[in-house]
């Protein structure tokens, strides 16, 4: 009885993942192999920027809570008119959006470059925090930048002195809104075609 292992046929060495050069397939020179680990190590420099930006967050939300303070002290002792304080909780909503903003910023940065955060009780984490890719943050960070340009737009519009000012600015805001959808939708577009 003939033994089956001789039988099989040997599968062909399958060469390189597919999409990954040739060169691949050699081992890598020891100056090579150092020079991959300072780069894969030189991602930990993203760190800076991410600590930057979470204090740069803090400091946002903290001069919100002043504005606020500031606010209704205002209230108190001016009630009227109502228009100019309406604007000061217009400029507190700018002041927590540009914070959060920075802070999804900062969160996209480290689980792009540095280390993925898991799921789980002990994160709570919301799930559409996830960032996997960099169109993933930059759709973030252009939303976010849309609302506060919105919210710029009715803080501005209600202290402008003239209706053709906030017609203007309306129009230039309106412009960037337009600027930023189009390039969003056409840089995504662009990158998952690869």
């Amino acid at each position: 009885m003939p033994d089956e292992s001789q039988t099989q046929p040997v599968p062909a060495d399958p060469g390189p993942p597919r999409g990954q050069p040739e060169s691949r397939r050699r081992a890598a020179s020891p100056l090579e192999a150092r020079v991959e680990r300072a780069l894969t190590g030189s991602l930990w420099l993203t760190i800076v920027p991410v600590v930057i930006l979470v204090l740069a967050a803090l400091g946002a939300f903290v001069y919100g809570g002043a504005v606020f303070v500031h606010a209704i002290d205002t209230i108190v002792r001016h009630p009227f008119p109502a228009g100019h304080q309406i604007g000061l909780f217009l400029l507190d909503i700018d002041l927590f959006l540009i914070g959060a903003t920075l802070l999804i910023s900062a969160i996209g940065l480290y689980e792009l470059f540095v280390r993925e955060i898991r799921q789980d009780e002990a994160s709570r984490m919301p799930g559409w925090l996830q960032m996997h890719d960099l169109n993933d943050l930059k759709g973030r960070v252009i939303s976010m930048i849309v609302l506060v340009l919105a919210v710029s737009f009715a803080e501005l519009g209600v202290e402008a002195a003239s209706g053709r000012k906030a017609l203007e600015l309306g129009g230039g805001i309106a412009l960037v809104i337009v600027a930023l959808t189009v390039f969003q939708r056409f840089a995504t577009h662009t990158g998952s075609r690869r």
